[in-house]
This record gives structure tokens, C-alpha cells and sequence, in this order.
């Protein structure tokens, strides 16, 4: 039994040193600047910190500058444009199959939510075919259709289950009361389902900043690029500093982790929401 608990704790620690050492390296690089990291050995703990890089990202001149501002600024407008629109359309159509009676509405349902079963790379390609038809490559509206698709699902799940778990009983006094069904929704469901739809946001917010591989096939220049690929871009430029790099690295990593942390209830609660019914 001793062992055992030793063991799991070994575990633990090698997964977090795994996870984080490589999270400290950033930091501590984008806390030097050149002559310190260039020297040997190497400084594990910056010898004189500096936010120098930090400055620079966020107001100094220069095309890499330049960069990651309008890159930053263009991953905030897509996560946030992203995250509204699956919360609006994931809580009325959550809304209309936990409260709602309709032909096919079990079929419809499933259908959707057997959709996350598929890995989401492997629509790469059609999506791609689809957006360049309609000539919307390269630009916030083709980015943001592709993120609501491939997160609509998990998020109508999520508050299917907030919705599902609020009794009947409020609703049915609304409509006994003469309010329509549509005011009842607004007015007494809703206020109730705050919580579930601040999980749902959250969760979506944090699934669109993290995306790579799609923003990179679907924006080809710094018009629509995020963060998350424009960081990627200048690691092959020799030209820029790799202590520059490790602060736009931290900023690109910053969002996603004071949120994380700061939100941390409302995003277990989601993720328990959706794993159960």
C-alpha cells in the first residue's frame, strides 16, 4: 500500500515537472534579455529580470511588434465572435430539445451529438473546399463558422443537461400565468441557467483560443492570423529574438491560464454538466 502511494505520487510529480518545466523555461527566457541568454551556462533563474521584451511586444516599433499586436487582437475578435455565437445557438436549441415536442426530435439530437464522436481534423479538407466556394478563406466570418461548427455540439450538450435539471414545474406556472413561451425562456429559465451558460462560454472561449491547425489552414495572412499561429510563424525567422518569441509565447499562454484559474468552478461544473445525464 505504501508503495502504491508513493508511486502515484512519483506520477504526479513527473507529470507536472513535464508540464510545467517547459512553461518556466519560456518565462525565464522572455525574462533575459540576449547577452544573458547567450552566455554559459545557462541562467535557470533570470540574474537580472527584465520586462523589457514585454515592453516591446506590446508598444514598441518594429514589424514583430506590429505582428503580434494585430495578432493578438485578431484571436480576441475570433474567440470572443466564436463563443457568443455558440452560446446564443447552443442554449435555444438546447432549449428546444429538453423543453419541446417534435417529430425526429430524439433523431436530431443524437445526430448532433454523435458529431463529437468524429475527430474534428478529419473536416479539415471539406471545410476548407466549403469555405473557399463562398470565398470566405482568410477571413473572421470563415473562421468563426468553422470554430460555432465544431463546438455547437459539446455546447448544446452541456446546456441541454443545465436546462434539463431546472424543474418543469417553473416553466408551466409561467405559461399558466399567460406569458408565452419565449418570455418564459427569457425571464425565468435563463436567469436560472446563468451559471450553465457562463461554463458553456468559458469552455468555448478556451477550446477557440487554443486552435491551431485550423486558423493556420484557413488564414494565410496576418489579416485574420491569432496568436497561437503567428508565435509558430516567426520561430523560422532567424532575425527575431528568441527572448521576443518566449514573451509572446507567455502572453499567448497568459488568457487561457488567468482564466483557468481565476474561472476554474464554472469550467468543472461544464465539463461535469456534459459528462452526465
Amino acid at each position: 500500500m505504501r508503495n502504491r502511494i508513493k508511486l502515484r505520487w512519483f506520477g504526479i510529480a513527473f507529470i507536472a515537472l513535464w508540464s510545467l518545466v517547459p512553461i518556466y523555461w519560456t518565462i525565464n527566457i522572455s525574462l533575459q534579455d540576449e547577452a544573458q541568454l547567450g552566455s554559459k551556462p545557462a541562467h535557470y533563474v533570470p540574474p537580472s529580470p527584465t520586462l523589457k521584451n514585454y515592453e516591446t511586444l506590446l508598444t514598441g516599433p518594429g514589424p514583430v511588434p506590429g505582428q503580434i499586436r494585430a495578432s493578438a487582437v485578431n484571436i480576441v475578435v475570433e474567440c470572443a465572435a466564436a463563443t457568443i455565437v455558440t452560446v446564443v445557438l447552443s442554449t435555444l436549441a438546447a432549449y428546444a430539445f429538453a423543453r419541446m415536442k417534435f417529430k425526429g426530435r430524439n433523431v436530431l439530437f443524437y445526430a448532433t451529438l454523435a458529431t463529437m464522436a468524429f475527430p474534428a481534423y478529419t473536416t479539415l479538407i471539406p471545410l476548407y473546399q466549403i469555405l473557399t466556394e463562398f470565398s470566405l478563406v482568410n477571413t473572421y466570418t470563415g473562421i468563426v463558422l468553422v470554430y460555432v461548427s465544431g463546438f455547437l455540439p459539446l455546447a448544446t450538450w452541456i446546456m441541454y443537461n443545465y436546462l434539463q435539471s431546472l424543474p418543469a414545474s417553473l416553466e408551466e406556472a409561467g405559461l399558466v400565468d399567460g406569458a408565452h413561451r419565449m418570455q418564459v425562456f427569457w425571464h425565468v429559465l435563463l436567469p436560472l441557467a446563468r451559471p450553465g451558460i457562463i461554463s458553456t462560454a468559458i469552455i468555448t472561449f478556451l477550446f477557440s483560443w487554443t486552435q491551431f491547425l485550423f486558423p493556420l489552414v484557413l488564414s494565410t495572412d496576418l489579416s485574420t492570423q491569432p496568436l497561437t499561429v503567428v508565435v509558430q510563424a516567426l520561430q523560422g525567422q532567424h532575425v527575431v529574438p528568441t527572448t521576443l518569441l518566449s514573451a509572446a509565447g507567455v502572453l499567448a499562454i497568459a488568457v487561457p491560464a488567468i482564466i483557468g484559474f481565476t474561472l476554474n468552478r464554472y469550467i468543472v461544473s461544464g465539463l461535469l454538466a456534459g459528462s452526465v445525464k
